[in-house]
């Protein structure tokens, strides 16, 4: 609470209220212990100062992430903070070591995924933001370091998350030990599959959770000593049973039933079930489907986890025959017997049901009947039969049907531990408590009281480890911490499990007795409790008790405790399910001993569950504990509510309140001695002198400030609660005092400014005047002059204007009869000229056309004789080519022949398309001479008919010369003879135009004919193709036969002369290292046929010489490359080399090899060094360069269709150029590349080169990874101290002039750009191609990107301003170093920085209040997300100038555009990934196809060896 001294007008407190628990306000009136507020709402209220509590004005209106960071922890502050952080999507909030999760009721995906987990791994507690990734990696690493167990207890009431948090740790876990399986399920996935199963058995819909469990699960996951998952265990608590049976609105019954119910058509079939809503069981409610839940899915999914977890498809089948015989109990109905109080089933639909259910069970169906309407009781002498009224057998049926599936859920728990299976010599393990919080409801019964029971064990147990915390803390700091109280809750506990005499006691005693009811339990109850403190009884009730709890009262009805706690199984029920023909069903009802089924010891619920939770607490106790107390926003479930009052009775039933009391009752505040220097030094500033340390300028401050009962620690300050608001009234004092006087200054320097303008202005004002007088003296003179030189001006202006008109006049006049005249003759001459021009074009027409039907003509003649006599020629050349030596005579005839007529070919069709052209552009020509003359004519018509009227109408106007010829008659003669022509002309040309039509159709038909000849000489060409080929097979048929019959003769000879032969060059062959051809083995039986004895032998021995041979060629060349030998002219010498020597032994051609198999084990050893970046340079070098190389020479073998099983030889002949310059024609781009990879030629690879070709480039991406991931390897150390400045101390406070830090801000960013340089260098030295050394840094610096742009959101520290100036002269060092390399080695690396870049850029702008959204994301930040804006502007504050972040308008903006992505999982990531991709081999053959190879010098080691001759060809 607020002392009285901490209190003044002005100051800013928390009040009570009754509607939103606390409101804040400002104290306007102080009258003794009376203090006047005026609260935000608007309305004033007096409260007691006890009442009160301070608020801290400087708090950040984003929260903290760590509730000991607040500087009061108190309820208001608590509430207050996680209210802030929740409207920021912050769900997760720490309090010291303990985890608060509140429900966000929606999905964000992007805080679960593997990245996330990433960055969480390793990372210490509290350095990322909170999280139960953190709580899970804090356990593993405590576990892993310190060989210590643990566990993580899980608390909340329904529909907080506890399960869905529980999901989250198991996962983590499994991430972190989980390993990759070599066949089968791994043991983290079959924890993790084991959710799903257990959910959809013991979860439900209920009033506050759609995903209620109704039962407690402790997992534990054992671990070996590497920290690998090596068991698991998975222990269930409580189930409630009587949700079977009873299921009040709107709640729903377990999963199964629903999802049966939604199964596939044949699985409904086979089970008898149908909609729902028909079954009693499931009727009882409203409620059957759940929104965003599709049951037959769920169906489909846990059969799914059902089979990671090991169970089998028959087992599966059993449970769901299982489930549906409880569904088909259900709706057996009773009615009245004949026999009194008997009853029987109602109708034909239960019966109908009553078979189904014995049919699913396979048990006897009247047997079955007789469990539901009959008790056997066997006496000492007879045993009786006992019918039951229909009221008694409903409850026997509801009983029935709740002992199977409560024994139906413990076999799957069962299942599941022992398939996943324990390890015996697991030393560690890390226990996940996911159990019902505290309940308090209308209505709390049996249930309610044992999960109450567990609240108050976990709270003794939660309030130890608290406790036990603090004394640690202390005793780190080394203060004295004695006097602190500590509360213990052992009372409670006493008052519930005590024995004798305690509450389960007295319950398991009335059970016993026959004929106790619950009214003579709750008499005892009072009789035994009645002075007890915690124990009460309410008032007008005879049944009810109240016990009073660490977290309130509640009241327990007791009117079915009895029933509830009796745990046994209906004799006659035991007996039918015993007896089932299912091994499954029988199975879950083993046969009693007789031992147990004679004896007569009670077994009670509740003393089975008090051991239960007694093994738990042991076990709990041998751990190291972590809890997360999982939180309700509101009751609505729905997102963006927060009901305070609702938070703040969750937090004091989950303990929190109470670990902050804990906290308050010994030193609450607990401040750095760097923070409490910077906050508090201007109260004594005297101290502050430079001439001590912070530990003494701390003890100064608080000597000075009178303060009783702090401690002074190690590293802290711990002061008392209350001592905090204090230290704040004194320091808003001076503050307040120093506003005054910087007030007073500010007002005086105003003043005078503002005194000193108006002098100014009247000055002004004075010269003003003055001017403007003497300017309109001025003016006047100046007009009175400028009239005069206007009149002057004017009069010369119009007589220039008089004369001008005449002079035009005359002029104009002039003009127009000398331009009539010149017009007249321009058109006679253009007359005269027209006619000669179309004279011209038509008589050039006619001979044109003459030509080219002379020439169309002779050319289809020769074509068609040419082709006759090549029809000859191809048959002569069948007849003679039966006989071996006239087959090549004719193969030269026909290539010649067939070049012949291809040449033709293409000249005819030139010559077509030339006369098709020439005869558009004639036809063009023609019509437009044509219509040039039609328009000419018209003219002179037109021009006769203007002089015929105008003669005309001299005539009449001049009467009086009548006489004398007006009309030039030779001119009309010429004019008239001229027209004749035109009109003949014309005639004549529409005559000929008509006629060059009919010969144009007629053309166009001769050039069809001759297009389908030429088209028939094509096919004819292709036929003659096709026969070439087969007789250039049978050349080759005939030549392998010569070779074979030579081989022969010279195996029969003496065996003296066979060592001269052996001196023939035959090696070249089998040098090659692979093994014999298929083709060589085919002829190997006729070359051995002739000779039977001397030749297999002799042929034997040579092919193993041969062999010997080539096996030692191959170990030379490995045993040269596998040195380093170096560059020539900047290429790897060893690449070229393997590539020559594969390319002369015709490798890539060979069917089988295992030269490949050894270059690549080769390379594989080499690499194997991941260390050492020199040698893997030189490997990724020579590697990239063979396979470039390879990428030239290779091409596949079926790429042109299906090849014969010979390849022919590269053809040599005219026909062979001919016919490949038929399929692929080279462009000139082509020629020069050959030219310029003359080391190159094409081969066709068979499936050993091609597969050789793929290692290589996977080895190539291999060996680029590594080195790529070294190089982070070497930064990543230093990245996570980039993104951080080191922490100074303010040189105005503390004037000593030294730095906290111990490292210059500048070193981590230099010793980035050692490694860049120091790779750079290395990379060069071994000349990686420039692509792969560009792709190697572009990714360098993605990861840069992603690493520092990660922290940057995930640690509040980092978001400062200081910060963003840190980072940002580290990224201008990465800019330098960039330029300085230039492009061709840097390539696009800097702009990978631009996320970072834009957000580190954010941070160092002034003002960003003034700054709107659109600024931000237009010009500021484009390139980052809503999310990501989002995260920065609510985690920034300045450590520096206390600027303000953005305004709360732009935060509202960001805040309704990320509620309408809320469900797209990429764009609510605010997170990036590191996504490297790797490069293209299309990348490289680019960066290397201008490189020369030819000029590269061997190997010398090789060139001494005889056999390696050819490489310097």
């Amino acid at each position: 609470m607020a002392t009285m001294t901490s209190l003044a007008v002005g100051s800013l407190v928390w009040v009570e209220d009754p509607d939103i628990a606390w409101i804040d306000g400002e104290v306007v009136q102080v009258n003794g212990e009376d203090i006047k507020v005026l609260c935000t709402s608007g309305k004033t209220v007096v409260v007691k100062a006890s009442n009160l509590y301070p608020k801290d004005a400087e708090a950040p209106p984003c929260g903290v992430d760590d509730m000991t960071k607040l500087a009061y922890l108190h309820e208001p502050g608590v509430l207050q903070n996680l209210r802030s952080r929740y409207d920021m999507n912050e769900i997760y909030t720490y309090t010291g070591n303990i985890l608060i999760a509140v429900n966000p009721f929606r999905k964000l995906p992007h805080l679960y995924d593997s990245h996330m987990m990433a960055q969480y791994k390793g990372a210490a507690f509290g350095e990322l933001s909170p999280h139960p990734f953190a709580v899970a990696d804090a356990a593993y690493r405590l576990m892993i370091n310190e060989g210590v167990s643990q566990s993580i207890l899980v608390s909340g009431e329904s529909g907080a998350g506890k399960t869905e948090s529980t999901k989250l740790l198991m996962q983590y876990l499994a991430y972190m030990g989980g390993r990759a399986a070599a066949e089968g399920r791994t043991v983290e996935q079959q924890v993790l599959e084991s959710n799903p199963v257990l959910e959809a058995f013991g979860n439900a819909k209920t009033v506050r959770n759609n995903n209620s469990s109704r039962f407690g699960k402790f997992v534990e996951i054992q671990f070996d000593r590497r920290g690998r998952i090596s068991g698991a265990a998975i222990r269930t608590y409580l189930l409630e049973r009587s949700r079977v049976c009873q299921v009040s609105d709107p709640e729903r019954n377990y999963h199964c039933f629903y999802m049966l119910c939604a199964a596939p058509p044949e699985d409904i079939q086979r089970y008898k079930l149908g909609n729902p809503r028909t079954f009693h069981y499931l009727n009882q409610s409203n409620c059957y489907e759940l929104d965003g839940i599709d049951d037959s899915k769920e169906y489909t999914a846990t059969r799914r986890a059902m089979d990671v977890v090991g169970i089998s498809p028959e087992e599966q089948d059993a449970i769901f025959c299982v489930v549906a015989a409880i569904l088909h109990l259900g709706n057996i109905e009773f009615a009245k017997g004949k026999e009194i109080d008997s009853s029987v089933p109602k109708d034909e639909k239960s019966w109908f049901h009553l078979r189904t259910a014995a049919e699913l069970l396979m048990c006897d169906e009247k047997l079955l009947e007789d469990s539901l309407c009959k008790r056997i009781i066997v006496t000492r002498d007879e045993t009786i039969t006992k019918w039951l009224d229909p009221e008694s057998a409903a409850l026997s049926r509801d009983a029935l049907a709740k002992i199977v599936y409560s024994r139906l859920f413990d076999w799957i728990v069962d299942k599941i531990n022992s398939s996943i299976g324990q390890d015996p010599d697991s030393k560690f393990l890390i226990g996940v408590l996911d159990i019902y919080g505290f309940e308090s409801f209308k209505t709390n019964s049996f249930e309610q009281f044992c999960i109450n029971l567990t609240n108050e064990k976990l709270q003794q147990h939660f309030n130890q480890h608290v406790f036990k915390m603090e004394q640690e803390e202390y005793t780190k700091e080394e203060i004295n911490w004695s006097y602190i109280e500590f509360v213990d809750n052992q009372d409670i506990l006493d008052l519930i499990e005590k024995k004798p005499g305690g509450i389960i006691a007295l319950l398991d005693e009335a059970c016993m007795f026959p004929r106790s009811t619950h009214e003579t339990f709750a008499q005892k109850l009072y009789q035994m409790f009645k002075n007890h403190k915690r124990f009460s009884k309410p008032k007008l009730s005879r049944s009810d008790f109240t016990i009073c709890h660490y977290a309130g009262d509640v009241t327990y009805q007791t009117q079915l405790f009895l029933d509830k706690n009796k745990d046994y199984v209906v004799a006659e029920h035991q007996a039918l399910l015993t007896a089932s023909k299912c091994s499954f069903v029988s199975g879950l009802f083993p046969p009693l001993a007789q031992e147990s089924s004679k004896s007569s010891k009670f077994s009670s619920i509740g003393s089975r569950f008090k051991q239960q939770l007694q093994a738990l607490l042991e076990t709990l106790s041998s751990t190291e504990p972590h809890y997360i107390r999982c939180v309700k926003p509101n009751n609505l479930l729905k997102p963006s509510i927060f009901e305070n009052k609702n938070v703040l009775q969750q937090l004091q039933c989950g303990g929190v309140m109470e670990a902050i009391r804990i906290s308050c009752a010994g030193y609450p505040t607990k401040k750095p001695f760097v923070e409490f220097v910077d906050r508090f030094g201007l109260l004594a500033p005297e101290v502050l002198d430079g001439s001590s340390d912070e530990v003494t300028a701390c003890k100064k401050l608080l000597e000075k400030g009178k303060l009783q009962g702090y401690q002074i620690g190690k590293t802290k300050v711990f002061l008392r609660a209350g001592q905090m608001a204090e230290l704040n009234t004194r320091r808003s004092e001076v503050l307040g005092r120093s506003a005054s006087v910087i007030q007073r200054k500010i007002r005086s320097y105003l003043a005078r400014r503002s005194f000193i303008m108006l002098r100014r202005s009247a000055l002004q004002i004075q010269s003003v005047c003055r001017g403007q007088l003497a300017r309109n003296v001025y003016n006047g003179m100046r007009r009175e002059a400028a009239s005069l030189r206007i009149q002057r001006h004017l009069r010369m202006h119009l007589a220039r204007k008089a004369y001008k008109e005449l002079c035009s006049s005359a002029v104009s006049i002039q003009t127009v009869l000398r331009g009539m005249a010149a017009r007249n003759e321009l058109c006679i001459r253009r007359q005269t000229r027209a006619s000669i021009i179309v004279q011209s074009q038509c008589r050039k027409f006619l001979a044109q056309l003459h030509y080219m039907k002379l020439k169309k003509a002779a050319i289809a003649t020769q074509c068609a004789w040419r082709g006759r006599v090549a029809r000859k020629e191809l048959r002569k050349l069948k007849m003679a080519a039966r006989e071996t030596g006239a087959l090549q005579a004719a193969k030269n005839k026909l290539e010649k022949q067939v070049e012949e007529l291809t040449w033709r070919l293409q000249l005819e069709k030139r010559m077509r398309v030339d006369m098709e052209e020439a005869k558009t552009k004639e036809n063009a020509k023609l019509q437009s001479a044509l219509q040039d003359m039609q328009l000419q004519f018209k003219e002179t018509k037109e021009l006769l008919a203007k002089e015929r009227e105008a003669a005309r109408r001299a005539a009449e106007v001049v009467p009086v010369i009548q006489e004398v010829p007006v009309v030039d008659n030779v001119m009309l003669e010429k004019l008239t003879s001229e027209k004749e022509k035109l009109k003949a002309m014309g005639s004549s040309l529409e005559k000929k135009i008509g006629e060059t039509e009919e010969k144009f159709e007629e053309t166009n038909k001769i050039s069809e004919e001759r297009l389908k000849q030429a088209l028939e000489a094509e096919s004819k060409i292709v036929q003659l193709k096709t026969a070439m080929h087969r007789l250039e097979e049978k050349i080759l048929d005939m030549e392998s036969e010569n070779q074979v019959l030579r081989q022969q003769t010279l195996l029969s000879t003496p065996v003296k002369k066979i060592s001269e032969h052996l001196q023939i060059p035959a090696t070249p062959n089998l040098e090659n290292g692979h093994h014999i051809d298929e083709a060589n083995k085919s002829n190997e039986p006729q070359s051995v046929t002739p000779v039977k004895k001397v030749g297999i032998e002799s042929n034997g021995k040579l092919q193993k010489s041969n062999l010997e041979r080539q096996h030692e060629n191959v170990d030379a060349l490995i045993n040269c490359v596998t040195k380093d030998i170096g560059f020539s002219h900047g290429k790897p010498v060893a690449a070229l080399t393997i590539y020559k020597c594969l390319l002369h032994w015709k490798s890539f051609e060979a069917e089988r090899t295992n030269v490949f198999d050894r270059l690549i084990q080769m390379i594989g050893t080499a690499i194997e060094n991941e260390e050492d970046n020199g040698h893997m340079a030189y490997w990724l070098s020579n590697a990239s360069a063979l396979l470039f190389l390879l990428q030239k020479t290779l091409k596949a073998s079926g790429a042109n269709g299906a090849t014969p099983s010979r390849k022919p030889p590269t053809p040599t002949s005219l026909f062979g150029r001919m016919t490949m310059s038929f399929r692929s024609s080279p462009s000139s781009n082509n020629l020069a590349a050959a030219a310029a990879l003359a080391v190159v030629r094409k081969v066709e690879g068979k499936y050993p080169a091609l597969l050789f070709k793929q290692q290589l480039a996977a080895y190539v991406e291999k060996t680029y990874g590594i080195i790529r991931d070294n190089l982070k390897k070497e930064i990543s150390s230093l990245l996570s101290l980039c993104i951080q400045a080191p922490r100074t101390s303010k040189g105005n406070v503390l004037r000593s002039g030294r730095s906290f830090g111990k490292d210059s801000p500048s070193t981590h960013w230099q010793g980035i750009i050692d490694s860049l340089n120091t790779l750079l260098s290395t990379l060069k030295e071994n000349f990686v191609p420039q692509v792969l050394i560009q792709k190697i840094f572009t990714q360098t610096f993605s990861y840069i990107n992603v690493q520092l742009f990660n922290s940057l959101l995930l640690r509040r520290e980092c978001c400062t301003f200081s910060n963003g100036e840190y980072v940002k002269a580290g990224l201008a060092e990465l800019e330098l170093w960039s330029c300085q390399v230039k492009e061709e080695y840097a390539g696009s690396s800097w702009d990978e920085l631009k996320h970072i870049r834009q957000a580190v850029g954010f941070l160092v702008i002034h003002q960003k209040y003034r700054i709107s959204y659109d600024d931000i994301t237009n010009d500021l930040c484009p390139i980052l997300s809503v999310q990501q804006l989002y995260r920065i502007c609510t985690l920034y504050w300045d450590d520096n100038y206390n600027t303000r972040s953005v305004s709360p308008d732009v935060i509202s903006s960001m805040r309704v555009l990320m509620t309408e992505d809320s469900n797209d999982a990429v764009s609510s990531s605010f997170l990036l990934d590191d996504n490297s991709s790797p490069f293209s081999l299309d990348d490289l053959a680019k960066s290397l196809q201008e490189k020369e190879f030819s000029e590269v010098k061997p190997a010398d080691e090789l060139l001494q060896n005889p056999a390696f001759e050819f490489l310097l060809e």
